[in-house]
Order: structure tokens, then C-alpha cells, then sequence
């Protein structure tokens, strides 16, 4: 049965800026793929008719405000987007009814939740993260602990409390947390999270630089809580040790970026740094291609330990050797890949283990790098993280909701 599903987000659709935002398109292109009817409400987007027509989806775009990751007062726009996100699709849907809401991210699922309440249509939630755990690296001044367990609760409960019908897990472990807070495990579906081959295709073995001149990167928004004391420590120590290393940077120049390589250079002033600037989703792939190590130095978090890191995949996809932190989730799924080192959460084991992936014999970058590449390509291409959604969300709108549509 062909279903039109109301998909909710954040997040400007198209083109993608990186970490969850790129999985809404290849979900959205399962679901038409299969003949459903794509409602999107979403931010403006550039060149809407085009994108409308190359994604054959209809487009409900959100004008009140700017919204984006990089927009000006973002945090109070993301705690106001849902309550008039709520009322912009509940007018569209009583015009012309849907049989399922997909929300992406817990913003768009408080909006979503409400409607399920307000409306009776059945709601999927994709958790693609556990948002205000991240919140627990922040300063206490900017997420006093009082509030903050506060908004972690209210998270956590979205689904139990307005009746979620199925629930899209990114991990293992949020699919725990998220049953352990009253959602019925039968209802959750961890699907992972995934990348896209042809942007993050296997390296040639040619582009793997020489020992005596390693590259480091690490890619992506760089928020506070990516960028903290166990990469400051981390980092010093590797220069310390190999001041020739390039630590390379790939993204946008964020205040928190930029405080850090102060931080840094105030250490260790011969640090030799490089900042890429903002890159598109697309040509990311060519500053992994020509690193050494892919670094995830993130802190100790509910929220890190509920993710599956999208970097691991990628640097995984490209033939990278990887250090992380030992994040829960992720580290339990790659717990036996050999290009892949989880440390505890220290900078200086974590500056050791990225010594070790920098002496890995050339062959064996190769060899291992092929290996992970292939594994990936396998298991968390987004097509086959996309089948086993849209499969759920398919089980759900058929068991039996029963929409209650004006």
C-alpha cells in the first residue's frame, strides 16, 4: 500500500551539511523509490524546484526564520522551530491528509509527538542522536546539571509520552536508553548510521602519504563538546612527540574551532595546524584520502556513548586508520576491526594510539584498508541502512494505526 508520509526535520534537506543531515536523503529517496508520497517540511532550501523535482517530493518549506546549523542564535531558534513547525503541518494535513509523520532528530519530534497527540496519525521518531547528552561536556555555567538532567528526561521520554508508534534507534545503546525510559522495546528499530560510497570512496593506495610526513584530520561541525580537554591533550602530546605531524582540520571555522587551536598554540606554539574552512558534504573525501589517522578525541557522554559515529564510518569507508575514545556504541560495532582503536578517555593514551596507526606499515594500511572499506560498503551503506527503515516504518503504518484525521 502506498502511503504519503509527512517527513519533518531541522535541517535544510538538500544539499547536505554533514553528520545527521546527510541520512534524510537517502531515506527519502527509499520511500519514493517504493511509490510512497513524500511530504517535506523542512528550512528553505536553495533552488526549491529543482530539488522537489529531482527528489520527486513535495515541498513544504519553513519560512518563519532562518534555520541552519551555522545561523545566528540557533539554540533559540531550535526550542522555538517545533511549536510552529507543529502548526504549519497540522493546517497542511488537515487540507489533505497523510497516513504516517517521520520525524528526523529529536527538534522535529517534539513537533511531531504533538501532532501524534493532537491528530492520532501514526508517528515514527528517528533518534539520530541523543542531543542534550552532548550538553554534559559543556561548561556547567552554560548547562547548569539541574536543567540539564531535566532536558535529558524530556528527550529520552518523547516517544512514551505522546505514543510514539515505532522509533528509529541510531545505536544499540540509545535503543536501551530509550526503552529503559518507558518506550516498549518492540517499538524501537536500530538501524546505525550510514554514508554514501561514492562520496567516501576507497583511496588509492597511492595517496597514502609517506611516514616521515603524517597528516591527522578530523572532520565536521566542531560544536563545543567536539573539542575538548582530551583533544587538547592529545594533540599537544602527539606534537610533542612528532612535531613534524599536520593537524588537519576539516570544516568550518567555528568559534569553538578557533579557541581550540589557540588553546593548542598556546601549549605547543611550533604546532603545525590546518583549517580547510567550509567544505561541501561532497569533497570532504579528498582531505581523508591524503591523512594518515582520522581522529575522534570526543569526551565521555551519554550522548557520545549513544552515538554511531558518522567520522568512524567514513574514515573506515575511505581505508583511514582510526582512533576514538572508547564510545560505547561505536566501539562495541567495531570492537574487532583492526584499523580501528578505541582508547580510554585520556589525551595521552589517545596521543599513544594515534602513534601506533602512524608506524602501520604501508602494506598494511592497504591490506586493512581494503578489508574495512569493503565491511562498511557492506553493512552501513545508506541503502541498507534506508531498506531496513523504511521496512519498519512500512510494518508500523501497517499494523494497524488507524489514522484520525479531521
Amino acid at each position: 500500500m502506498a502511503l504519503t508520509v509527512a517527513f519533518l526535520t531541522h535541517e535544510p534537506f538538500y544539499p547536505p551539511t554533514g553528520g545527521g543531515s546527510s541520512e534524510a536523503i537517502y531515506l527519502v529517496q527509499e520511500l519514493v523509490r517504493r511509490g510512497h508520497r513524500v511530504r517535506l517540511f523542512c528550512p528553505q532550501v536553495e533552488e526549491p524546484e529543482k530539488v522537489a523535482r529531482e527528489f520527486r517530493v513535495h515541498l513544504e518549506p519553513f519560512t518563519r526564520w532562518r534555520m541552519g546549523r551555522y545561523a545566528r542564535l540557533r539554540n533559540l531558534k531550535y526550542l522555538a522551530f517545533p511549536w510552529f513547525l507543529e502548526q504549519q503541518v497540522a493546517r497542511s494535513v488537515q487540507r489533505e491528509p497523510v497516513q504516517v509523520i517521520l520525524s528526523q532528530h529529536t527538534i522535529a519530534s517534539v513537533a511531531a509527538g504533538r501532532l501524534k497527540k493532537r491528530l492520532g496519525i501514526c508517528t515514527v521518531m528517528n533518534y539520530l542522536d541523543f542531543l542534550t547528552g552532548f550538553m554534559e561536556a559543556w561548561p556547567p555555567y552554560v548547562a547548569p546539571p539541574f536543567l540539564l538532567r531535566r532536558l535529558e528526561h524530556f528527550e529520552v521520554t518523547l516517544p512514551r509520552r505522546y505514543g510514539a508508534d515505532g522509533v528509529l534507534a541510531i545505536s544499540d545503546t540509545m535503543a536501551e536508553h530509550l526503552a529503559q525510559a518507558g518506550c516498549p522495546r518492540e517499538r524501537i528499530c536500530p538501524i546505525y548510521f550510514g554514508y554514501d560510497p561514492a562520496v567516501f570512496p576507497l583511496r588509492p593506495p597511492d595517496l597514502v602519504p609517506p611516514p616521515e610526513k603524517p597528516v591527522v584530520v578530523m572532520h565536521g561541525s566542531f560544536d563545543q563538546h567536539h573539542l575538548g580537554p582530551i583533544a587538547l591533550e592529545g594533540m599537544a602530546e602527539l606534537v610533542r612527540r612528532r612535531p613534524e605531524v599536520v593537524l588537519r582540520f576539516v570544516g568550518r571555522e567555528t568559534p569553538s574551532l578557533l579557541g581550540f587551536v589557540e588553546r593548542l598554540r598556546n601549549q605547543v606554539p611550533h604546532a603545525r595546524v590546518e583549517l580547510t574552512g567550509f567544505t561541501p558534504y561532497h569533497e570532504v573525501a579528498r582531505h581523508l584520502h591524503t591523512a594518515s589517522v582520522g581522529l575522534v578525541p570526543y569526551e565521555e557522554t551519554t550522548g557520545t556513548h549513544c552515538a554511531f559515529v558518522a567520522k568512524i564510518v567514513e574514515y573506515l569507508g575511505v581505508g583511514l586508520p582510526v582512533v576514538s575514545t572508547a564510545l560505547r556504541s561505536i566501539s562495541r560495532y567495531f570492537a574487532d576491526e583492526p584499523l580501528a582503536r578505541f582508547v580510554p578517555f585520556a589525551g595521552r593514551p589517545f596521543a599513544e594510539a594515534v602513534l601506533h596507526q602512524l608506524q602501520l606499515p604501508h602494506d598494511q594500511q592497504i591490506e586493512w584498508g581494503q578489508r574495512a572499506s569493503a565491511r562498511v560498503q557492506r553493512e552501513l551503506a545508506w541503502q541498507v541502512i534506508s531498506r531496513k527503515a523504511v521496512n519498519f516504518v512500512e510494518r508500523v503504518a501497517g499494523d494497524g494505526s488507524n489514522p484520525r484525521q479531521p
